[in-house]
Order: C-alpha cells, then structure tokens, then sequence
C-alpha cells in the first residue's frame, strides 16, 4: 500500500478542497535546524514542495503555512512559495477558526497538513488530518492520510501526486 489511509473515516473529494493549512517544522522541514556561530539558523527545504505548492495553486486551492515557530525563516520560505502565513501562532485552532470565518471556507473542505502535539486540536477539527510517515504517534493515530515521506523529504509533493492520482 502506498499509503496509510485509515479506514472507517470518511474520505474527501480533490473537487471540495478549498484549503491545504501546513505546519512548517517537520513538514516542510525534517524539523531539525541549523544555528551558525552567531546564532542564526538554518533549515534545508525541499524544492519538490515548492513545486507541489506552485501546481496546487494553479489547480486553485488556496494554501497558507501556520506555524508556532517565530524565526524569520518560516516567513522568508512563505514569501518565495506565494503563500500567506502566520508565525509564532501560539493557540492554532483558535486562530484558524478565525482564518475560516472570514474567508468563508468550511471545515469540511480543509485539508491540515501537521507533524507534533501542537497540531493535534486542529487536526482533529479539519475534515481531512495528514501526517508525514515521521510524525508524533498520536498525531498519525488521528491523521487520515500518513504519507510515505518523512517531514522535509517531499511531503507536499506526495500529497499532490496522490490528488493528481483520484486517490483521495
């Protein structure tokens, strides 16, 4: 089996997505980081993501990034994807259900993309929880999909393959 879908959840349509939500830290990253000798840090992204981002755009699903993480880094990454994001987010759900509200955007037709403890409110309020392969055990107990890939190893990428796929 390519991947993990966990049965006995309702599954979502690639036609009813309206928003994929990403943590950033062990998403879009392997969730490690790189702090040269005068403190600044570093993460190694993967350029299939950043792909995979491009061409959902284009298929007209919004994506943000939502990360706990206040380094600049989170931003700088959001702003060469095209995509809006919200760093050093302390309480996620509370914050995106706000997101939801104003831009009108149901939860049912969300898909959140996330990898540790932080994300587990949320995931358990979208319709469709995803996890990397590397995830927090509970947070691949909880996820609907767990991708083959591991956190910053083209998580993205995946997910796109699979709606390009009628997988979902």
């Amino acid at each position: 089996m390519r991947n993990k879908i966990l049965e006995k959840q309702p599954q979502i349509k690639k036609k009813d997505i309206q928003l994929i939500i990403y943590d950033f830290d062990g998403v879009m990253t392997n969730n490690k980081v790189i702090i040269d000798q005068n403190g600044e840090e570093s993460v190694i992204v993967n350029r299939s993501d950043g792909l995979a981002i491009s061409l959902l755009r284009k298929m007209g699903i919004k994506q943000i990034i939502i990360s706990t993480e206040e380094n600049k880094v989170v931003q700088r990454r959001a702003e060469k994807l095209k995509i809006p994001c919200m760093n050093g987010i302390k309480n996620k759900l509370s914050t995106l259900k706000k997101y939801f509200q104003k831009n009108n955007i149901p939860k049912e037709n969300i898909i959140y993309v996330g990898n540790d403890i932080n994300d587990f409110e949320i995931m358990k309020f979208v319709a469709f929880p995803v996890a990397p392969s590397d995830a927090h055990k509970d947070i691949k107990k909880i996820a609907k999909l767990v991708t083959k890939s591991k956190g910053g190893d083209g998580v993205i990428r995946e997910l796109l393959d699979i709606f390009m796929e009628e997988k979902l």
